[in-house]
This record gives C-alpha cells, structure tokens and sequence, in this order.
C-alpha cells in the first residue's frame, strides 16, 4: 500500500486491495454453496443435516475466527506507522492464543453438541448426520485457526492477492474432497452430508501449509522471520490483542448467530423448509460477499492511513467504499431476483421446496441491500480499533431488535417463516443508521486529536 492524493487514485488502490478479497471470500463461499447442492441432490435429510450443522457451527467458528481477525487492523496500523519491529513479535504471540482459541472451541464443541441437538427433534437421519457432519470437520479446527494468523499478516500490508491464491487452491481441493466423501469415489464409501465436512477438514491443513509457505519464502514477510523463533508468552500483549478481537469476534457472532438461531427456529416448519432457508440463505451469502469484501477492505485501507495520521484520506476512503459497495450490491440483487426460479431449481429437485425456496429470494433481496449498508460501516470503525461499541450496537439491532420482530411477525401475521426474514432485514437497517451515528462521532474525536 501506499499514500494516494486523489479520488481516482484512492479508487485504484481501493480496488487493488479489494478484488482479491473479493475473489477469496467468493472461492470460500463457494464450497458452502456446492456442499449445499451436492447435498440437495442427495436428499432433502442431507441438505437438513448439513444445514443444521452448519447453522450450529458456524456462527462459533465466524466468532473465533474473528477474534484473530482483530490483527489486521493493529497489524496494519503498525505498517502504517512503519513500526515494522513490533509486528513480528504481535504475529508470534498471536499463534500462542490463536492455538488457545482454538483448544476453547473445541472443548465447547464437543460438550455442548449432544446436549442441544435432542430439542431440535430432527428427524433420526437428520440428527446423525449433523453429527457426524460436525464431528469431522473439528479435525480441521487448529490447522484454520494457526492459518488465520497468517492471512491476517498478510493482509494486512495490502498483499490481499496473495491469500487470494491460497484460497484459490484450497477451494477446488475442498469442493473435489467434498464430492469424493459425499458421492463415494475411488473405492471411497458415500458418507452423504457427512462427506462435506471430511473435505472441509482436508481443505483446512492445507490453508496452514500454504500460508505458511508464503509467509517462508515470500517478500516482504519473509524478512519478518515469523518462524524462526517464539518468544516467550507475552499476557500483556495477549490483553491488548483479545481487547481487539474478542469485541469484533463477538459481533461476528451476533451476526452469525442470529442467522443460525433464525435456522434452527426453521425446523418448527419441518424438512422442506428447512432445506429451503438454507438454499436461500446460502444464495444470499454468495452476493454478501460484496459488502463483506468492502468491510474487510475499508479495514485494511483505514487502519493504515490513521497509523499514518491521515484522517481525510480515512474519511475518503469510507467515503467511496460505501456509494460503491452500495451501487454494485444494489445492481446485483435486482437483477438476480429476475432469475429467483431458475436459480431455486438450481439447487434442489424437489418439487417440495422449489417454490418455498424462491419466496424466500425474493425477500431476501432486501436483506442484501440492507447489508451493503450496514457491512463497510463495521469495516471503517474496525479500522479506528472502535470495536467496542459496534459489538454493542451489533446486539442491539441483530437480538433486541431483529429477532424478537421476526419472531412476532412470524407468529403473529400470516407471513410465517417469511415473517424471520423481514425481521432480520429491520434489525440489519437499523443497525447501519446507528453504525453511521457512532461512525461521524468517532471521525469528530480524530479530527479533535490530530489538532
């Protein structure tokens, strides 16, 4: 990265930065989206079972994962500042709680799971599946948490295009893992929707191996040395760095958390829709890659110029990431809603959930907008290191706000479980309104600081 002066520059280096992370978040939602239809393709007991385990999975794993996302912008204010020396030693102890983090979640894992599963009353095919689904893609839990590490060193001195590349292996090797455990192949047994988390677990280890390789012999983070010695455990610098992460972590959660509740709320309505919220929620999941991509962007580019004590071209920054996040994912979801039918039969045969399935896109193109409001906010205040409110203004709009109206409206009305998705698209409004609030409140201070 470097200081740009001008709208067209900053939007070159804007793009620069986020195309291939763009790419990366696209090629990592892919495997979800293909486990989604090679799943729906099997049975609708399969996509349940999967859905379910990823629903109970993944907003804990977004969580943790996000913790460690808290290097990037204290990383990338240290590249900003040219504090090269103190990077190093923050990425070497960033292993030591990223391998602790990882220890903790599966130690939640494994105890928590047999206990909640009996008050989802799945069906007996379902439940062994989510299971099973779950217990094999733990073996990956350490190897993706060491490798969050490193793509986090990485991006944050705006080598994006390098994770882009790793992600860009892994992705097929996942996606034909996946087909390999699922459909039996090679004298491999079909273990169904079990199979997709054996490949995620694969795909995992090789992250780590890739990263690592990169951060080995690549310019300029080979010159840090990362590996060449550990330092002792450092509490202090521990309490700094979760003082980042667990904030940005717990509001990944909330987000997260709130779609997996929304989905096991679901199976009150049984199989079909089930099957049908999670084909749609994974459709909507591929376009919220725009945004999220922005977000992790406006991060990146934020933190390094106030580590440079440049609050304009932050604002500027903010400024354009925002009107372009929203142009493109506005443009997007209009136009793919025409094709609603043409992309439910996509992703099931079943006659069942086809027309439930495209009754849930529709809605959900309102969620998306509302997205691509609310994502480069968290992005830009992320790159500030103000996580601490946006964690608070997170359970505000997803759980004081967003479940208890899609709750009503689904009890209350005629909406159903529509009424879930209306719901998440209030709370997820409102939220951005309050972001933007706490937002020109934190760009005040700044200002008030560098004076």
């Amino acid at each position: 990265m470097k200081q740009t002066h001008t709208y067209g520059q900053k939007a070159r280096q804007f793009f620069l930065v986020l195309l291939p992370i763009f790419v990366t978040q696209l090629s990592l939602t892919a495997t979800g989206f293909f486990n989604t239809i090679m799943a729906g393709h099997i049975s609708e007991q399969d996509l349940a079972g999967v859905a379910v385990g990823v629903n109970l999975f993944l907003p804990f794993f977004g969580m943790f994962l996000g913790i460690i996302s808290g290097l990037t912008p204290t990383v990338s204010q240290l590249y900003g500042a040219g504090k090269k020396e103190t990077i190093g030693f923050v990425v070497r102890q960033g292993f030591y709680w990223a391998l602790l983090l990882g220890g903790i979640f599966l130690l939640i894992g494994y105890a928590a799971v047999p206990y909640i599963l009996p008050y989802l009353s799945l069906e007996p095919k379902v439940d062994y599946i989510t299971r099973h689904y779950l217990m094999a893609v733990s073996f990956g839990i350490l190897p993706i948490f060491l490798a969050g590490v490193l793509r986090n060193f990485i991006d944050a001195h705006g080598y994006t295009r390098l994770t882009m590349c790793i992600t860009m292996c892994t992705v097929p090797v996942n996606i034909l893992c996946n087909y390999i455990f699922m459909y039996g192949l090679f004298g491999v047994p079909a273990f169904g929707g079990i199979g997709a988390g054996i490949g995620s677990a694969i795909a995992f280890s090789l992250n780590l191996l890739l990263n690592a390789l990169v951060v080995m012999f690549i310019h300029p983070f080979r010159d840090y040395h990362i590996f060449r010695t550990l330092p002792r455990p450092s509490l202090a610098e521990w309490r700094k760095q979760l003082g980042i992460g667990v904030p940005i972590g717990s509001t990944i959660f909330c987000e997260q958390s709130i779609f997996g509740a929304v989905g096991l709320f679901m199976t009150a309505y049984g199989t079909t829709v089930v099957a049908a919220h999670q084909a749609a929620m994974n459709f909507t999941t591929v376009v919220y890659m725009i945004p999220l991509s922005a977000s992790m962007t406006l991060t990146i580019l934020v933190g390094y110029e106030i580590g440079a004590r440049r609050q304009q071209d932050a604002a500027q920054y903010i400024r354009l990431g925002r009107w372009l996040t929203f142009l493109f994912e506005g443009s997007i979801a209009l136009i793919l809603t025409q094709f609603r039918y043409e992309i439910a039969d996509f992703y099931t045969t079943s006659i069942e959930v086809q027309p439930v399935l495209a009754n849930f896109l529709l809605v959900a193109v309102f969620l998306q907008l509302a997205d691509s409001l609310d994502a480069p906010l968290q992005g830009a205040l992320r790159g500030y290191k103000d996580v601490h409110a946006t964690f608070v203004l997170a359970v505000i709009s997803y759980w004081v706000i967003g479940l208890p109206a899609g709750w009503s409206l689904a009890h209350f009305t005629d909406l159903g479980p529509a009424g879930y998705w209306l719901g998440l698209i209030t709370g997820v409004g409102i939220g951005a309104i309050l972001l933007m609030l706490r937002l020109r409140r934190v760009q005040r201070r700044y200002r008030l600081e560098m004076q």
